[in-house]
């Protein structure tokens, strides 16, 4: 079915309708309301619509995203939407943004706490990693591999953000995110649930590898440059290593965190593991 169709439908009129509604809940905020969170980007948004945790407020979607994503009637989604030219995201969002020709507002979804881990048997937990891409990218790697939640502090963290979401690619709708107050505090609570806590670091005193000892595994790893922070090295129960054998010693926090994962999938996956 076309998205277009003639003026004056009882469709049509659903869809005014709609957002006549999402106009004046607007409108009767205050002035200073926050700027709404927007997420970006085919993927992103696919996996937002498809995830029930999500609350949505609008979307805008050019004609070809439209069809990308599915959406033959945008007046039938259970939200407002506006069918608009690639031009009025990119004056919306910024030139920056690859928004694909789609975007949403949305609530942020809530943190989980510790207690909700339940049977997970794989963590991560980044020690005031900040930058928006790399979290991101972080959030992909570990449901690629099957991590049970992401665990992070209150502070020092990143906000969820459109950037953060465009670079996690639908990962953000799909990876438990876990907010802690004290890190030090958290991983005491992870190791009494069973859980190894390693700490990535270059001067570890082993091998990642030759590391793992439990059947719980909670991978620690700190912010590019300052890595982990002091309290946290001594609050883990093992320091280890990436051996880099080329010139570069040393990755993206990102790219770190996507190979070690795979060295404890490994661990976790092993015959009679």
């Amino acid at each position: 079915m076309s998205i277009n169709r003639p003026a004056g439908t009882p469709k049509d009129a659903h869809y005014a309708r709609l957002r006549r509604q999402h106009r004046d809940q607007n409108q009767s905020g205050t002035s200073g309301e926050a700027t709404p969170l927007r997420l970006y980007g085919l993927h992103t948004v696919r996996a937002a619509m498809d995830n029930p945790q999500r609350q949505i407020g609008r979307m805008m979607v050019t004609r070809n995203a439209a069809a990308r994503l599915d959406i033959t009637d945008p007046a039938a989604l259970p939200f407002p939407a506006e069918v608009v030219e690639p031009k009025t995201l990119d004056r919306l969002l910024g030139g920056e943004a690859v928004h694909q020709g789609a975007m949403i507002e949305v609530e942020p979804l809530k943190p989980k706490r510790l207690s909700d881990l339940g049977s997970s048997r794989l963590v991560l937990v980044l020690d005031q990693v900040t930058d928006p891409h790399n979290v991101g990218a972080i959030l992909r790697s570990a449901v690629a591999f099957g991590a049970g939640a992401v665990v992070t502090t209150g502070r020092h963290s990143p906000e969820e953000s459109g950037v953060l979401a465009k670079a996690a690619s639908g990962a953000l709708e799909l990876m438990a995110h876990i907010e802690v107050r004290n890190l030090a505090e958290a991983l005491q609570e992870l190791a009494s649930l069973g859980f190894q806590t390693i700490g990535l670091d270059s001067e570890g005193e082993a091998e990642l590898e030759a590391s793992f000892a439990a059947e719980r595994v909670a991978l620690v790893l700190g912010a590019e440059g300052k890595g982990l922070r002091q309290k946290t090295r001594e609050t883990v129960s093992r320091l280890a290593r990436l051996d880099l054998p080329g010139a570069i010693k040393s990755l993206n926090v990102s790219n770190a965190a996507a190979v070690a994962l795979y060295a404890a999938r490994r661990w976790l996956d092993r015959p009679g593991g």
